[in-house]
């Protein structure tokens, strides 16, 4: 199958050969043919699948055929494209531009974390798309910068991490104030847990529904490695497993801002090309890191889970976990960012004791064994025993410890609540509770 197979316009053709792209991936394959058609979908896939191209596509050949015949002197947008984060509004926006360079239609980014100036002139020029985060996009909204009255063509990206995040109350919000007939919906997640099937009840019209892989799947390209360890000697381990090659580009993931920004540090004084990315960041710092990384100025990039999901970081070799998630599946999302588009990755994992239940939870989702290994001079002072029943959850202490330090954040299961205050990602909105995110009020974070 090709591309013009999918009858699309030569413009569009033009851009995709000038990029290299000649062979759509299944989720285009199955995906630009029902959006082409005019129907709702619901549409499953991991990152790295393409599945930006599946919907900006089929959006930007109907924009540019009516761009010939529809008023010109109504600058309102047509299509709303929302996601859950910075980074991802950003490289939707790019992907639209590239795409849609031999045609006539005006994309705008809108998102937090830069001044608002700039977006509100671009919305008052005029743009065909908007990509937004959802808390920018309601500061606009209730400065009424922006009149979404014509919008026909909705797109949610990144749907689960939307509701992780927090975002419910504000995407009712913002459907609220779109128009209710005539209105096609694009709903693209990882998953079609509960939540994302309520929300599709609620704003969909009979969507079809396109599952490209099984839930939690991981790219099979993707090989993944544990080493045991003792808490404090993380950070020399690590130290260790960069050095064997020091200019592979690594993307290694930190429990805490606080601690990815330590371990940052110490990873320079040792002479590495390093930068962190967080959301105490601003935008500057994170699209500045974020480019020095893709370029390969920085080869080793620090992170917090806000780089989880979204970031197109082509051919990444290697993802570390130096903490493990406090919840398995943002074990797939990490190990999302390398194995793409067929490509060979390596998923390292630092352990400690104190994290060996989070490792086990990881097994038992992935369904598969992972290969253990203990590197010499490493050796830890336990034996890790991944098929010992889970021990019953504790109530953790007040403090935690952050990435960098001599000791390990105590490790306990995703279920058990957090005392008020704590959070297990740095991204999350206040007041989120796990499988409650859907019925809860939580205020959500700006992205």
């Amino acid at each position: 199958m090709t591309f013009e197979s999918l009858g699309l316009a030569p413009a569009l053709l033009r851009a995709l050969a000038e990029q290299g792209y000649a062979t759509p991936t299944p989720i285009q394959a199955a995906a630009i043919p029902l959006v082409r058609e005019g129907h709702d979908l619901m549409a499953g896939a991991q990152t790295g699948t393409g599945k930006t191209a599946a919907f900006a596509l089929p959006l930007l050949q109907r924009l540019g055929i009516d761009e010939a015949t529809s008023d010109r002197h109504d600058h309102r947008p047509r299509a709303l494209i929302l996601t859950p984060t910075r980074e991802l509004a950003a490289q939707i926006h790019d992907n639209l531009r590239a795409y849609g360079k031999y045609l006539r239609v005006h994309a705008a980014a809108v998102f937090g974390g830069v001044g608002m100036g700039g977006q509100v002139q671009a919305l008052r020029r005029g743009t065909d798309i908007i990509v937004a985060t959802p808390g920018r996009l309601i500061d606009h909204m209730d400065r009424r910068n922006v009149d979404l009255s014509r919008i026909d063509t909705l797109v949610l990206d990144e749907a689960d991490r939307m509701l992780d995040m927090g975002f419910a109350p504000a995407l009712r919000k913002i459907m609220g104030a779109l128009p209710r007939t005539s209105r096609q919906t694009l709903l693209f997640s990882a998953t079609f847990a509960p939540e994302i099937k309520a929300l599709a009840a609620q704003f969909m019209r009979d969507p079809r529904e396109v599952q490209m892989a099984l839930p939690n799947a991981v790219a099979v390209g993707v090989h993944h490695r544990v080493h045991p360890v003792d808490a404090d000697k993380k950070r020399d381990l690590l130290l260790h497993l960069l050095a064997a090659d020091s200019r592979r580009q690594t993307l290694v993931f930190a429990r805490t801002k606080h601690g990815a920004d330590k371990l940052a540090k110490y990873l320079g004084l040792h002479g590495f090309r390093v930068a962190a990315i967080h959301g105490n960041k601003s935008q500057n710092q994170r699209t500045r890191a974020l480019a020095d990384f893709k370029s390969g100025k920085v080869t080793v990039l620090v992170a917090t889970d806000i780089a989880a999901r979204g970031l197109d970081i082509a051919q990444l070799p290697a993802v570390v976990n130096y903490d493990l998630p406090m919840v398995a599946q943002d074990y797939v999302h990490r190990i999302g960012r390398t194995g793409r588009a067929g490509a060979e990755g390596l998923a390292l994992s630092l352990v400690s004791r104190e994290e060996e239940g989070l490792l086990r939870d990881i097994r038992r989702l992935l369904k598969q064994d992972l290969a253990i290994e203990t590197i010499a001079g490493f050796e830890p002072g336990w034996n890790l025993q991944l098929d010992r029943p889970a021990a019953p959850a504790r109530k953790p202490g007040r403090k935690h410890g952050n990435v960098g330090r001599n000791h390990a954040a105590p490790a306990k299961p995703a279920h058990v609540r957090r005392p008020n205050g704590q959070r297990g990602q740095d991204e999350r909105a206040p007041g989120n509770k796990g499988n409650h995110r859907w019925r809860g009020n939580a205020r959500p974070h700006k992205a």
